[in-house]
């Protein structure tokens, strides 16, 4: 079921309230199916939540099949900064939510009071406005070094290999999403093969550069892309799959992990996403790419979120220390003299 259907359907048993909040999301703030869909799914969680926390449905009924249909005004007005918190613990200890769902969980409240309060004016005080984020772990991202990325490239081969390989090299060229990748069309290959469109999260549009080997990869593949056989919608589609359709994100997610197992990375977290890690970092150490000039092609849209690659590299820098064989060498001359006071 394509996403905007899913999320008509979802949708059915929604809340006014919670439809038009939604709506909003959709066509006033630009985001996607997919995220809307997501956020739908985080206020479900919570309403459901909400209802059983106030008794209002009977214990026996699973937690899944708690209808929230009828959320009205009233029963949001009664959440208070304590139940929010409470939830928290809920999703934590009986959900077993990571601290990351539970920090995604708590941005979609926040928005969604936030927009009943300051755009609806349907709350005259906001409840949560002081909530907090649950403390992340801090993690670098994992990534390819340059001798596994050409390893990589070099394991490509079968039917779909000229398909493969263009596939790996956008994403480790460009830094692109998987969402991204997938949604290319025909058109958006422009300036002949010189820049490429790309739409990313809120239906931003950026264009990308290509290099070299992007532009030989991508010409290489359109010489044996399928024509014959798709269907109206797929026609305009740049990834075809061997069902002649538009290639989809799990095809796309099977084939890196299988070409990532020729290299004896797939059981080690390494992803699709690892290889957008992988570009970003790769132009960051190896081109000396400007952090701003980075941020802009992978589509970020706060600058901290790129800096994530600068930290990369000083903690590179402080292993290199680390691995100095006199990093843990001290002063005998000084510590035999302590040991005869």
């Amino acid at each position: 079921m394509k996403p905007q259907a899913k999320l008509q359907e979802e949708l059915a048993g929604a809340p006014e309230l919670l439809r038009q909040y939604l709506g909003y999301l959709q066509t006033i703030k630009g985001k996607s199916v997919l995220t809307v869909l997501e956020y739908y799914t985080d206020l479900r969680t919570f309403f459901r939540y909400l209802k059983r926390h106030n008794h209002l449905v009977a214990p026996d009924v699973p937690f899944e099949q708690i209808d929230i249909s009828d959320v009205d005004l009233d029963l949001i007005r009664s959440v208070t900064l304590t139940t929010v918190y409470e939830y928290m613990n809920y999703l934590g200890v009986e959900r077993g939510n990571s601290a990351a769902t539970r920090s995604r969980k708590v941005s979609s409240l926040r928005t969604f009071f936030k927009y009943l309060t300051n755009k609806v004016n349907k709350l005259e005080v906001n409840p949560i406005e002081e909530l907090e984020t649950p403390k992340l772990k801090k993690s670098l991202p994992k990534y390819l070094s340059l001798e596994q990325s050409l390893e990589l490239l070099s394991k490509v081969d079968g039917p779909y290999a000229e398909r493969d390989y263009c596939i790996l090299t956008l994403f480790l060229n460009c830094g692109m999403r998987l969402s991204e990748l997938v949604g290319i069309n025909l058109s958006d290959v422009r300036n002949g093969s010189e820049t490429l469109r790309i739409v990313g999260k809120g239906n931003k549009e950026r264009i990308i550069y290509l290099n070299e080997a992007c532009r030989e990869a991508i010409a290489r593949y359109l010489a044996v892309r399928p024509h014959d056989g798709l269907r109206a919608e797929d026609r305009n589609a740049l990834f075809i799959s061997r069902q002649n359709r538009r290639i989809s994100p799990k095809t796309v997610q099977h084939l890196v992990k299988k070409y990532l197992g020729e290299i004896d990375l797939a059981a080690e977290g390494y992803s699709v996403h690892k290889l957008r890690h992988t570009a970003a970092t790769l132009m960051y150490q190896h081109g000396n790419v400007d952090i701003r000039v980075l941020k802009d092609i992978l589509g970020h849209e706060n600058l901290g979120t790129t800096e994530i690659y600068t930290h990369l590299s000083n903690q590179q820098i402080s292993d290199a220390m680390q691995a100095n064989p006199l990093a843990k060498v001290k002063n005998r001359k000084k510590n035999a003299a302590k040991e005869q006071t």
